[in-house]
């Protein structure tokens, strides 16, 4: 259901903005089976509401397949990873030896930042992202060339393809970006990674692809499947309930895949892997993830709209807005109405990401951002 500005304001005065979310709660509510079948965060004192994370699941599949692999708990895992391969491979339409399972996709930034950029290489990167990559990267000896956001709060990729040179090792994009949720225009992404890829590797970060509206927007997969100097990470944590589980996996041409698979340190667990093959093949939890993080995010905006709070159009799970003061105070004032957001991020200080979580976690949100802006 979308609920547009001229629906806020016909309410009127913020309590009966408030009532207004109350008649939307029942109708985004959950019913008995749903409730049972996609495992809904339960409504807690403190909102967590600032990493980004899938409300549901594990979905009942998911716990029953896990529940079920408890029996192979005391093997190792080696010997039950292919199937899981497979499926990836099957699920990207690449062969096997294109696919790195990794403990979540963090571990995948972590380990292609160290391989192509340790001792003294140069990353390229907008700012602000998802900082994992380059982070890891530093401490083994990497340099950072940080290229600002454009006006319009977008990665510059102009300015990013200037600035490659002979000593850049890696350009990373996050693409939709956390924290922006911003996307980029299909054509020009793909036209960037496709040049920059014959002069360094190209890094794209998927982690929030599954969300994207844009029908047919294309994954940088394609250019892996043409023999490309690109690496694709993509995780099961968000639109697949599995954060806490921690399973991802990185794409790239089989040379590429087995130079990082070599380097990687985590090892997957049996629980992991029974929950990811489950996750993989319930489409019923894929839809009903992309259905209720629609819902939340449009409450959120529609709230924004009704503080005459700007926000950026996200692709993802959360909501970019300007709070028109100090991430930092709005979240201590937040946090004293039991609602956690996310941390600042330089240099928009003055934005703040909220993550959609429960319809009820939603209007808990909203209401307190009510009480201090209303």
């Amino acid at each position: 259901m979308k609920v547009s500005r001229r629906e806020w304001l016909k309410y009127g005065s913020i309590s009966a903005g408030m009532a207004f979310l109350g008649e939307l709660n029942p109708i985004f509510g959950l019913t008995l089976e749903e409730k049972s079948k996609f495992n809904p965060r339960p409504l807690e004192p403190l909102i967590k509401l600032g990493s980004n994370e899938n409300p549901y699941g594990p979905s009942q599949l998911v716990r029953e397949k896990m529940i079920a692999g408890f029996d192979n708990c005391c093997r190792y895992p080696w010997a039950y990873t292919q199937t899981l391969t497979e499926m990836i491979a099957a699920k990207e339409g690449v062969s096997t030896d294109h696919v790195v399972l990794t403990a979540g996709s963090t571990e995948g930034l972590k380990i292609a930042g160290l391989t192509y950029a340790g001792n003294g290489g140069e990353i390229i990167s907008g700012l602000p992202t998802f900082l994992s990559l380059m982070n890891y990267a530093e401490l083994w000896g990497a340099s950072i060339n940080w290229v600002p956001l454009d006006q319009d709060m977008q990665f510059d990729l102009e300015e990013m393809a200037n600035r490659v040179s002979k000593k850049t090792k890696l350009v990373f994009l996050c693409n939709p970006n956390n924290p922006t949720g911003k996307l980029l225009p299909a054509k020009k992404v793909s036209d960037f990674c496709q040049s920059v890829c014959e002069k360094t590797m190209v890094f794209s970060d998927e982690a929030y692809y599954d969300y994207i509206e844009e029908e047919s927007y294309p994954s940088m997969v394609e250019l892996v499947k043409e023999g490309k100097n690109v690496i694709v990470s993509k995780t099961l944590s968000k639109i697949y309930g599995l954060a806490g589980i921690r399973i991802g996996y990185l794409i790239a041409k089989p040379e590429i895949a087995k130079k990082l698979s070599d380097r990687m340190v985590a090892n997957l667990n049996i629980m992991a892997i029974e929950a990811a093959m489950a996750a993989l093949e319930d489409q019923e939890f894929y839809k009903f993830s992309l259905e209720k993080n629609h819902q939340a995010r449009k409450l959120i905006e529609a709230n924004l709209d009704h503080l005459n709070l700007d926000y950026l159009p996200s692709q993802a799970n959360f909501v970019f807005f300007n709070a028109q003061q100090p991430v930092s105070s709005l979240a201590k004032k937040l946090l004293d109405k039991n609602v956690i957001v996310g941390r600042p991020f330089p240099p928009y200080d003055n934005w703040c990401r909220i993550s959609t979580g429960t319809i009820e976690e939603v209007n808990t949100f909203n209401q307190a951002l009510t009480s201090i802006y209303g």
